[in-house]
C-alpha cells in the first residue's frame, strides 16, 4: 500500500501541512496548477505583540493572472532580509530562537527566483528537521488527465499510489469516480485536536506557521503534531 498526497506548495505553512506530508509515502507538489492571490502559496501567519501578521513574499502577477505556481516568480530579492527581521523582531525572546535560527538564517539567506522554487526549499528544510523523510515531487514529473479529480486520480495512479490522502476541504469538490475506477481509496486527513504549546504573545493560536512551533519548542517540536517520527534530525537546544 503506497500513500499519496497532492498539494500546491505553500510559503512556511502550518504544522498540519508537515503532518500531510508525514502521513504519506509521496507527496506532490501540485505546482502546475495556477497561482491564487491572497492564499497560502506565497504568504504566512506569524504572531506579533500586535496580533497575528502576514508575512508575504512579493510575486509578478500583472498581467499574469493565468499563470502556473511553477512560473510564478518572485519580484524582488529584498522580501527575505524584512522576513528575517520580522522573525527576529517577534521571536527573539522564544526559548529556542538562537538554537532555530542555525536552521532557519541560511534559508533566508539565498536568493530564489520562482516561488515553487522558494517554497520547495524550505519544505524540504523544515522536513529534515522534523524528521520527515517522505519523498518530495513535481506533479510534472507525471503524465496526469484532464479534470480536476481525474487530474489528481491520475497523477495518483502514476505514481503508484493505492491511496490517495486528502485535506478535509477537498469533501466539497473530490469526486469519489476517478479514483475508484483506479482502485484508490480516498482517505481524509484529520486537522483536529492538536496540542497547544508554549507560545508568545497571548491567545493561543494554531493556525500560523510552523515556525513559529520551532521556534517555542525547538527540538521537541514534534510533540506537538500528529506523526511525530521515530527518528529525527535535532539542533542544539
Amino acid at each position: 500500500m503506497k500513500k499519496v498526497a497532492i498539494v500546491q506548495s505553500n510559503y512556511i505553512p502550518w504544522k498540519g501541512y508537515f503532518d500531510l506530508i508525514a502521513s504519506v509515502d509521496e507527496f506532490i507538489l501540485f505546482d502546475d496548477m495556477q497561482f491564487t492571490r491572497r492564499d497560502w502559496r506565497n504568504r504566512n501567519l506569524i504572531k506579533t505583540p500586535q496580533g497575528t501578521q502576514w508575512l508575504t513574499v512579493p510575486v509578478e502577477v500583472k498581467g499574469k493572472f493565468s499563470q502556473a505556481i511553477r512560473d510564478t516568480r518572485i519580484q524582488d530579492a529584498g522580501w527575505a532580509a524584512d522576513h528575517w527581521k520580522a522573525l527576529c523582531l517577534n521571536y527573539r525572546r522564544a526559548a529556542h530562537f538562537e538554537a532555530a535560527s542555525v536552521l532557519l538564517e541560511p534559508l533566508y539567506a539565498a536568493r530564489h527566483e520562482s516561488l515553487s522554487q522558494l517554497n520547495r526549499v524550505y519544505l524540504e528544510a523544515i522536513s529534515g528537521f522534523l524528521g520527515i523523510r517522505t519523498p518530495i515531487t513535481n506533479s510534472w514529473d507525471y503524465a496526469a488527465a484532464d479534470g480536476k479529480s481525474e487530474r489528481l486520480a491520475s497523477l495518483c495512479a502514476a505514481a503508484g499510489g493505492s491511496v490517495y490522502v486528502s485535506g478535509p476541504a477537498a469533501k466539497d469538490y473530490l469526486e469519489a469516480g476517478p479514483f475508484e475506477a483506479r482502485g484508490i481509496a480516498v482517505e481524509w486527513f484529520d486537522y483536529s485536536g492538536y496540542p497547544v504549546y508554549p507560545q508568545l504573545w497571548g491567545e493561543f493560536a494554531h493556525g500560523v506557521t510552523i515556525l513559529d512551533l520551532i521556534f517555542n519548542t525547538g527540538a521537541e517540536a514534534t510533540r506537538y503534531m500528529k506523526h511525530a517520527p521515530c527518528k529525527r534530525e535535532r539542533i542544539s537546544a
